[in-house]
């Protein structure tokens, strides 16, 4: 029997829709609109559709959207003094810099400036370290959309366990610590892992997040195994076109699965999603009102 496919555009959907709820009802009651600030540097064409992405989704859910687009010759120190009037703006509660930056710029020194209340992207040391520590923090999206994916198949999570392949700081690490606060069991895996295939095969969780297309096969997984796949590669097609495919095997792998997230439709609606959210969270904390119900 094939896997089943976990569809993230309806799940990514359903969550924006109690985002908005959320919105309309925190309006109503506190007269308070969350804010997001998305600051893009230079032209990156990959960049500039997700941050118009951002944008339509975060007045979609009645937010306000705040955007700043700088070139990609800006100063440093200006780049910081935008990041000051937005830690000191009453209306903004959420900021995010889109990632990448330009090489000359000093990506940690830019994040280290963010306020940690207002830093929905979750990378912040402070957050890094509360989430490490077990303690309540904004989370990165992406590792917060994987959770969601996995609990539209699995009630609870407790005592499953994991293997994730990658430990960036976007990534793999925050989603780590994630899982083990689902009580998760939970190794993580990279370049320098010896036998990967032996323990994809321990795992009822497989999360690949690598950027290698296609690199975990079927015959990797545990029949029945729960697989997010957060890689996206664009390969080309013999149209002349182009197409997006994971790092996981994809046709081999619902062979074998019990469920399957597919690239495109799975992760990345998700992330989005899951930065909503933290911006809806933001606003709660800032503003000392109870944790919103999303």
């Amino acid at each position: 029997m094939a896997a089943s496919i976990i569809d993230g555009k309806v799940i990514a959907a359903d969550l924006r829709a109690q985002v908005a709820g959320e919105v309309t009802r925190m309006k109503r009651d506190h007269g308070l609109t969350p804010g997001l600030a998305v600051v893009l540097v230079g032209n990156d064409p990959a960049s500039e559709v997700y941050v118009r992405s951002k944008h339509k989704q975060t007045q979609a859910a009645g937010m306000a959207s705040f955007e700043h687009t700088l070139s990609a010759d800006v100063a440093q120190a200006d780049l910081l003094a935008l990041i000051a009037e937005l830690n000191a703006d009453p209306a903004v509660h959420g900021i995010l810099v889109q990632l990448p930056l330009p090489k000359r710029l000093d990506t940690g020194a830019v994040i280290a400036a963010i306020d940690p209340a207002k830093d929905v992207d979750g990378l912040h040391p402070h957050n890094a370290g509360r989430l490490a520590g077990g303690l309540p923090a904004l989370s990165p999206c992406t590792p917060l959309g994987c959770i969601i994916l996995t609990k539209s198949v699995h009630a609870s999570l407790e005592g499953l366990d994991a293997i994730v392949l990658g430990r960036s700081n976007l990534v793999g690490r925050p989603l780590v610590q994630l899982l083990l606060n689902e009580n998760v069991t939970v190794t993580i895996a990279h370049s320098r892992s010896r036998n990967l295939p032996e323990l994809c095969r321990r795992a009822d969780l497989v999360y690949a997040a690598v950027g290698k297309a296609e690199m975990v096969r079927g015959d990797w997984l545990k029949p029945g195994a729960t697989v997010i796949d957060v890689g996206i590669t664009r390969v080309p097609t013999v149209e002349g076109q182009t197409r997006l495919i994971g790092d996981v095997a994809f046709n081999e792998a619902m062979k074998v699965a019990g469920a399957v997230t597919p690239v495109p439709g799975g992760v990345g609606q998700m992330t989005v999603a899951c930065l909503l959210v933290n911006t809806l969270r933001a606003a709660c904390a800032i503003r000392g009102l109870p944790a919103p119900g999303v």
